[in-house]
């Protein structure tokens, strides 16, 4: 460490400090500063695309709900311009639209759509439900069973077997369908789930 006699030697330390590493300083002073207004102004954005995002979210469901017959365009449109929750539950809300009108191969290209856009574990396990039964409608019951497999949790498990069962049997695999009710009504399903599934056991001819 330097010693200084008075304090004239220690201005005059300081000034060769800042005559030396000035524009150093200075550069990550303006850097330092920059990093801060640049961040908050990321982060101001990303909050006020969010809020923009929801709101057009909120309208396209408005209008998907009204009957509009421009609104599925219009939300086909927002689910494939954006890859993330809003964009996914869009995707969930044209598949059922498109399963009332009977339009089941849309409904499944919709599902597969939000699938991808979705990060929450639990709403890509509702997706992937939703699409594992259409995929039934469609006598893809391989698919549907893939589909299915790749639910986990206990909290599904009942809904898991009771859609494992009806795609075993729309193949002919009636003891794989009993199997999997059976699996289904000795989990934490609900009575009403449990009591159903127990009725589609009793109903099968073997």
């Amino acid at each position: 460490m330097e010693v200084y006699e008075n304090e004239n030697d220690q201005v005059e330390a300081i000034k060769r400090f800042f005559a030396e590493n000035g524009k150093a300083l200075a550069v990550g002073v303006i850097l330092g500063v920059g990093a801060l207004v640049g961040w908050r102004y990321w982060t101001g954005h990303q909050a006020e695309t969010a809020r923009a995002t929801s709101q057009t979210y909120q309208n396209t469901l408005a209008a998907i709900s009204a009957d509009k017959p421009e609104s599925v365009t219009a939300a086909e449109t927002f689910a494939a311009e954006n890859k993330n929750v809003y964009g996914a539950l869009a995707s969930l809300e044209l598949a059922q639209q498109f399963i009332e009108l009977n339009e089941i191969d849309k409904a499944a290209a919709q599902l597969q759509q939000g699938l991808a856009a979705a990060s929450d574990e639990n709403l890509k396990a509702v997706i992937t439900l939703r699409l594992a039964r259409v995929q039934v409608q469609l006598k893809q019951a391989d698919a549907a069973l893939k589909s299915l497999d790749a639910v986990k949790g206990e909290g599904w498990a009942a809904i898991v077997a009771d859609l494992r069962g009806e795609a075993l049997l729309s193949k002919g695999d009636k003891q794989g369908a009993r199997s999997a009710w059976e699996a289904g009504v000795n989990t934490k399903a609900s009575p009403a789930l449990s009591e159903m599934m127990q009725m589609k056991i009793n109903n099968l001819s073997i």
